[in-house]
């Protein structure tokens, strides 16, 4: 049976260490907007990561935006890990691109889709991930859900499509469990999301009780 993964969109090494020792964690995406947060050389951080997460995709984005720049771009980056995804944008240098590079079995992450007609081309052009920004869809009144749900049943429409959806730009736990009810394959989502998905204030009250209830029996089980 498949399941859901869940990558942290991050360049911060901390952050990653943090949840790595979880187990929960199934991957990594970064940014060129990340990277310039963490205040570190692309490649140097891109290594630490791909060395903390082995078994799992790490997401290196290409900052050109055009084609042949691009390949030389990602040419040095594929070279920093096995485990490296090259991330390109959705325009047509960057889907050629795509093409390019998945044929020569590369992981290639495809961000800034927006629409079902971009994710079909993504998966046209062997894309490993797709990535529908949820968030900024919202901030422009519409439902981002929508789009995770289109792109799924174009998917499932045409089963030689192997193109997994990623759902990106996640604002707060509903995303996450409204993509996982859709059949999202991944959810890349920041450390403070993912910290919010395991904390309810129930769940802290009853912890409150049992601590109490526990102290007063003068018991201990080591």
């Amino acid at each position: 049976m498949p399941k859901m993964k869940i990558f942290l969109d991050t360049a911060d090494i901390k952050e990653i260490e943090e949840f790595v020792i979880t187990g929960l964690i199934d991957g990594v995406t970064t940014n060129p907007s990340l990277i310039a947060k963490s205040g570190r050389d692309i490649k140097e951080v891109t290594k630490e990561i791909c060395a903390l997460v082995p078994n799992g995709p790490v997401s290196a984005e290409v900052t050109a935006m055009d084609y042949k720049t691009m390949m030389k771009e990602a040419d040095i980056l594929r070279k920093i890990a096995d485990n490296i995804a090259i991330k390109v944008p959705l325009t047509f240098d960057g889907l050629r691109a795509c093409k390019t590079l998945s044929d020569d079995n590369t992981m290639v992450n495809v961000t800034l889709c927006f629409t079902a007609n971009q994710a079909l081309l993504a998966a046209k052009a062997g894309a490993t991930f797709i990535s529908p920004f949820l968030g900024r869809l919202d901030d422009l009144g519409q439902d981002g859900t929508d789009l995770i749900s289109d792109i799924s049943d174009i998917y499932l429409n045409y089963p030689e499509f192997e193109t997994e959806i990623l759902a990106a730009s996640i604002r707060s736990p509903k995303h996450v469990s409204d993509v996982a009810l859709l059949g999202a394959d991944v959810v890349t989502l920041p450390g403070k999301v993912l910290r919010a998905m395991y904390t309810h204030p129930l769940t802290d009250k009853g912890l409150d009780a049992f601590e109490k209830d526990w102290k007063s029996t003068g018991q201990s089980i080591l």
